[in-house]
């Protein structure tokens, strides 16, 4: 291939012969053409070189540059004098061995390998003779590494294309910037690592599909016949089944039992099986519970990498201080410097109100609020009521205003208004019946979703709780303010004073607080358990559906 000489001329045509469409600022300019005189804001801003090549094989290399390559990648090669980044003339680079070994590796991280083509490239390299089929072999190589670096560091597909209900837009990795980092790590392998999420959450769920994956492999989960429910102390056919079906599973305890009696460490085994799939923890095998152990473990497979991309799609860093929500888990936690200081049950929204997945920051904290009923309640809940009762929302000490000064209901002609015309706004007062209870958690955004108390506490009991029009109840909530507002300084149970006295009460944190609406249908704890959810929202069809079509088609 020749020996390579760096020039340090500037290829002044190369973007414009590309065809390419680059920010003005970044287009060479014209020979003998002045520029103006540096300010402040750009004299330190270095402007691209795109350097001329001086061997063959570069020379190859631009000519073999076609406009639909990523700008980053364009100005990456012209800045090097276009010299090849994965071969020299001994053959290719241990780096570029490492790369196309990371990308035929892919499936470890739930990707499809063939999307990158890691066997084409190992022939390619073995019959590849002409200086223009190593150029085309250089850049090609060059795209399917940045393709793999995207979908490992930000996902597969963009979760808003995807589905609008999930607010996330992960950064994609600059090519220009990936590409010289590569340039600069001393270890590759390591700098290889670092494209994949950086967080436990991500590495325990990598770690524990690769286990489930060898079960697979051994033949999977066995089936359990179906039967009457089976309770504690029952004596059934099934048990030793039941026994082996949760071992397979490795839920702790059920090699402890012996017997054909349903009791003891095998009981404590199905509860803790119960408690990883979302089921009530009640010991009984019933039909929701015998679902769930039937649930092939290729299913499962699936639901993790799923996950997997979820997870891909997430900051590796929420924050020192931030409020975590899995929807599908119906549960929240706080989590402060590393460490999870609360957790509290959650009722979520029904899967025809779904709550959207999105992050944010909490503003304030007000307690004993006003509800605001959103106009789509309205005028589909309330309007109808007020049609055949004027007076019956006065119980619930819900006000009508119209143009900002109440008015009194009995007073309104309520039939003839409807959902599209109705210029009333409706509005609870403060009190132990208000909607959003006694206290609620604010961070303002335009799917007006928030956090707040509720007067229907027996809903936390359940082991489903998909039942508010969007919106996050939480149990317990005067605790949580207790934690998130212990900055403010004010001893435990102040704010359940200011919530007796009455008074509506608006409270800002003193520090950062970061608020997290997630959806994860899987996921692998710190102390080794593996919990499944059911899919609430069809989210994980969605999603599946997309990957699919991603990967086969090579999107």
């Amino acid at each position: 291939m020749g020996n390579y000489r760096f020039g340090r001329n500037i290829c002044a045509g190369l973007v414009l012969a590309l065809g390419l469409h680059l920010p003005a600022a970044l287009l060479p300019l014209p020979a003998g053409a002045q520029t103006d005189a540096a300010t402040p804001e750009t004299q330190d801003v270095p402007q691209p070189r795109f350097l001329e090549p001086e061997t063959p094989i570069a020379a190859a290399i631009q000519a073999a540059m076609s406009p639909d390559l990523p700008e980053g990648l364009v100005l990456y090669y012209g800045e090097r004098a276009f010299a090849p980044v994965w071969f020299t003339q001994d053959g290719l680079t241990e780096n570029a061995h490492l790369a196309i070994a990371a990308m035929a590796a892919a499936n470890e991280h739930a990707l499809n390998p063939n999307n990158y083509d890691p066997l084409g490239f190992i022939k390619r390299s073995e019959t590849t003779v002409s200086e223009q089929d190593w150029a085309r072999f250089d850049l090609d190589l060059s795209v399917q590494f940045l393709r793999y670096a995207t979908h490992l560091s930000s996902g597969r597909v963009q979760p808003n294309a995807v589905n609008k209900a999930l607010n996330l837009f992960p950064d994609r990795p600059d090519a220009k910037s990936l590409f010289e980092n590569a340039d600069k790590a001393v270890d590759f392998s390591a700098f290889l690592d670092s494209l994949a999420p950086q967080s436990d959450n991500y590495a325990r769920l990598k770690r524990r599909l690769a286990q489930f994956r060898e079960k697979a492999a051994e033949g999977g989960f066995t089936q359990i016949p179906d039967g009457e429910v089976l309770k504690p102390g029952m004596t059934d056919p099934r048990v030793a089944t039941l026994r082996e079906r949760l071992v397979q599973e490795d839920i702790p305890g059920a090699a402890d039992h012996t017997g054909d009696i349903y009791d003891g460490a095998l009981v404590e085994a199905v509860m803790t099986f119960q408690e990883y799939h979302g089921l009530a923890r009640d010991g009984v095998i019933g039909k929701n519970t015998l679902a769930r152990l039937n649930i092939p473990l290729q299913d499962k497979l699936i639901q993790m990498e799923l996950n997997m991309e979820r997870r891909r799609w997430m900051r590796d860093d929420l924050g020192d201080f931030y409020i975590f929500s899995n929807l599908a888990d119906q549960n929240l936690k706080v989590v402060r410097n590393g460490k999870t200081i609360h957790t509290a049950r959650v009722v979520v929204g029904k899967p025809y109100h779904a709550t959207p997945v999105f992050s944010d920051q909490l503003e304030y904290v007000e307690i004993n609020p006003y509800w605001n009923v959103p106009y789509s309640i309205a005028t589909k809940e309330y309007l109808p009521k007020l049609k055949r009762n004027p007076t019956a929302l006065s119980s619930k000490q819900i006000r009508v205003f119209q143009d900002g000064n109440e008015v009194t209901p009995t007073q309104v002609a309520w039939n003839s208004y409807s959902g599209g015309n109705f210029p009333f706004r409706l509005r609870q007062d403060p009190g132990d019946g208000n909607a959003l209870g006694r206290i609620k958690f604010m961070f303002p955004n335009r799917f007006n979703i928030y956090i707040h108390d509720t007067p229907s506490k027996s809903l936390f009991s359940q082991a489903e709780r998909a039942f508010s029009h969007g919106c996050i109840r939480v149990s317990n909530p005067f605790k949580l303010a207790d934690i998130l507002l212990v900055d403010n300084n004010k001893a435990p149970g102040y704010w359940q004073q200011v919530r007796d006295d009455g008074e509506r009460t608006v409270v800002k944190p003193k520090v950062p607080i970061e608020v997290h609406l997630t959806y994860l249908t899987a996921w692998m704890n710190k102390d080794g358990s593996t919990h499944f959810r059911k899919d609430i929202y069809g989210r994980d069809k969605v999603l599946l559906e997309a990957l699919r079509t991603a990967m086969t088609q090579n999107l």
